[in-house]
């Protein structure tokens, strides 16, 4: 229908010409052939005026006044309206039914024609030339050349030069490729969006199938991790019964040791108020008097000492039942060393200047490459400008400051070596290894003079009292042992962390031990009893390393996650917090002063913490891991190493 009525309009739009051309043209629709043509032409131009507005207003304008020309008969006003409502638009038979009535009411007869086109029956013309140059001129957006193209048209057509019923047609068979293009275009279309389809389905279902395998990788790994811990939960709850008869014997067994000590006690301070009383019952007793008054006395003292010897005993065996040799216990040995009485007075305090250590004169002195492997710890000498380095490659250099000429080396560890430091002399050395030993070295003598291998893991660190009589060392097997260079044995096994201890050093002129561990904690220890006195909690990850200040009031501890705390001893509680992570954080150190604080990073850097100012100042001049800071006790410079094996000096 839509074919039909875009040629019927053409046609219409001929005989409008011809009507235009020749106004004495008469249209006459008493003629009943001449009114299916008309009334057709009609309908076709209203239909046609929906879709094309101001088209079909021209011709419609024309058409009207065109048959207004005729006086003969008279023509009632249509509303466009009526045309465009679609739910009451009249088919064509009922139009034609319709004139057919008028013409019957007007009592007119129809005549016919030769010439007419049989009655109730419509036909179709191919469409013209100009009618397909125009389609294609809309349909190519091309209004100028339409427009042009109309007017030379209408010329041509007016003049006579040419005429539009010999324009020619366009075959069939150039609307059917029309078609066919149109219907292969939309059909390509189609294919295109089916294949981007098809295209995006199978990248989902590869995805798809790539997260299934990885889901079923990851449910087979948390299943056998899970089997695993299963394994090891009954395993640890078999091997935790086979400790709870010895626990609750212990627990049996201190309860006893409470309840005898309270009786003894409270026996001594009856024997002491009855000696009391004995002294002062007579001014002038005489000697048999006082032995007789002493006798019970005497008898009950004694009979306290027998069973203070029968429980000491009895502590040794139980000592000795969980693997403690008896060099280890707090018997007496006459070589032992007399701990020094704690007085308070630090000499160091007094030996530096407050400005001694600045940022404008903190600089690189002096870079040193000191052995051929990591370089673990540094020790500075008390009194002179030298500094001991020990490193992985199992051996110990030292080196003049801040010259870097190396002055003597050392060998006998068959491990690496992870901790090193002075006597307060400046004699003699110790270091300890990796081969859970700990060796003593004599300058004069330019050999090692003990060996100490009570450790069970790897010694982490070792550090000098003071006197110069005891040493302190951590381990990984979870204890920090004190040692008698005069003895040459053990005398205290410090037990109380819960994993391995990575630190642990004196405060300087004081029987106080720090040490730090694995276990998150740092615990303040008297080296005379062996007891536990203060526990730092705080840190989230293990401890790598802590340490006093000069003054012993303040302690700074770092961690494997970059974390730096600073403790108020008094308080035992931190007050300041700093990040440095998330690279680990290897070793502090405070300067003499107290106000300076340096931190040792596997960034690379050195950081420096100003405390007073709330300062931080990188220092960047290793190219692998910091792992030891060390400032002298005068303040003039500082020590760094690391795993690029070099030594550097600043000043």
């Amino acid at each position: 229908m839509a074919t039909m009525a875009a040629t019927n309009v053409h046609d219409v739009g001929r005989k409008d010409v011809q009507i235009r051309n020749n106004p004495s043209t008469k249209i006459d629709l008493a003629n009943i052939a001449d009114v299916p043509y008309y009334v057709e032409s009609i309908l076709i131009i209203f239909n046609f005026f929906k879709y094309t507005n101001a088209y079909n207003n021209l011709f419609l304008e024309r058409y009207v006044r065109a048959v207004d020309n005729n006086d003969e008969f008279e023509y009632e006003e249509v509303p466009v309206e009526d045309f465009y409502d679609d739910d009451k638009e009249e088919t064509f038979d009922a139009l034609i039914r319709n004139v057919k009535d008028q013409q019957r009411e007007s009592q007119v007869i129809p005549t016919s024609t030769s010439t007419s086109l049989p009655r109730g029956t419509l036909t179709t013309q191919p469409e013209a030339v100009d009618d397909f140059v125009r389609n294609f001129l809309v349909r190519m957006g091309m209004k100028k050349t339409m427009q042009q193209f109309q007017v030379e048209w209408h010329n041509l057509s007016s003049s006579g030069r040419i005429k539009t019923n010999e324009a020619g047609y366009l075959p069939d068979v150039v609307k059917h490729n029309e078609e066919l293009s149109e219907k292969m275009k939309l059909l390509e279309s189609e294919v295109d969006r089916y294949r981007k389809s098809a295209e995006k389905a199978r990248d989902e279902f590869i995805k798809m199938k790539k997260e299934r395998d990885f889901h079923r990788q990851h449910h087979n790994r948390i299943a056998q991790e899970k089997n695993n811990l299963v394994t090891f939960v009954k395993r640890l709850k078999s091997h935790l019964s086979t400790y709870e008869p010895q626990l609750d014997e212990l627990k049996t067994k201190y309860d006893g040791a409470l309840r005898e000590k309270m009786i003894y006690k409270l026996e001594k301070d009856k024997l002491q108020n009855e000696l009391n009383t004995l002294k002062l019952g007579s001014s002038t007793p005489s000697q048999n008097n006082r032995d007789v008054g002493l006798g019970p006395t005497q008898t009950k003292l004694r009979e306290l000492r027998t069973k203070e010897g029968k429980k000491k005993v009895t502590i040794s065996m139980e000592q000795q039942r969980f693997g403690d040799t008896n060099d280890e216990t707090n018997e007496l040995n006459p070589k032992d060393s007399e701990f020094p009485t704690d007085t308070g007075n630090n000499p160091y305090l007094n030996r530096f200047a407050e400005d001694a250590f600045h940022r404008s004169t903190l600089t690189l002195a002096k870079e040193i490459l000191a052995h051929e492997g990591p370089i673990s710890c540094a020790a500075i000498h008390p009194r002179k400008h030298v500094a001991v380095t020990v490193s992985d490659d199992r051996t110990w250099k030292m080196w003049a400051i801040p010259e870097g000429d190396m002055i003597m080396k050392g060998e006998g560890h068959t491990d690496w070596i992870s901790g090193v430091d002075f006597h307060p002399s400046g004699n003699k050395m110790a270091t300890c290894s990796g081969d859970t030993s700990i060796k003593i070295w004599d300058f004069s003598q330019k050999k090692c003079v003990h060996t100490f291998t009570n450790h069970l893991l790897p010694v982490w660190s070792v550090n000098f009292h003071s006197c110069g009589d005891f040493i302190t060392s951590a381990s990984q097997d979870k204890t920090v042992r004190l040692w008698d260079l005069n003895s040459l044995r053990c005398r205290t096994v410090l037990r109380g962390h819960q994993d391995s201890v990575h630190s642990a050093e004196f405060l300087m002129f004081s029987n106080i031990i720090l040490s730090s561990s694995v276990d998150k904690t740092l615990m303040l220890w008297d080296a005379r009893t062996g007891l536990a006195e203060h526990t730092f909690v705080g840190h989230a990850n293990a401890c790598n390393q802590a340490t006093f200040n000069l003054r012993g009031n303040t302690i700074a501890s770092c961690d494997t996650k970059g974390i730096v705390k600073i403790w108020d001893v008094r308080t035992v509680k931190s007050i300041v917090t700093l990040d440095f992570g998330p690279h680990s954080a290897n070793s502090v150190s405070f300067h003499p002063a107290g106000q300076l604080l340096s931190t040792a990073s596997s960034d690379r850097t050195i950081k420096l913490y100003n405390i007073g100012s709330e300062e931080l100042i990188p220092l960047s001049s290793h190219t692998d891991e910091v792992q030891h800071v060390k400032f002298d006790l005068k303040g003039q410079y500082m020590v760094s190493t690391g795993r690029d094996r070099t030594l550097r000096v600043w000043s």
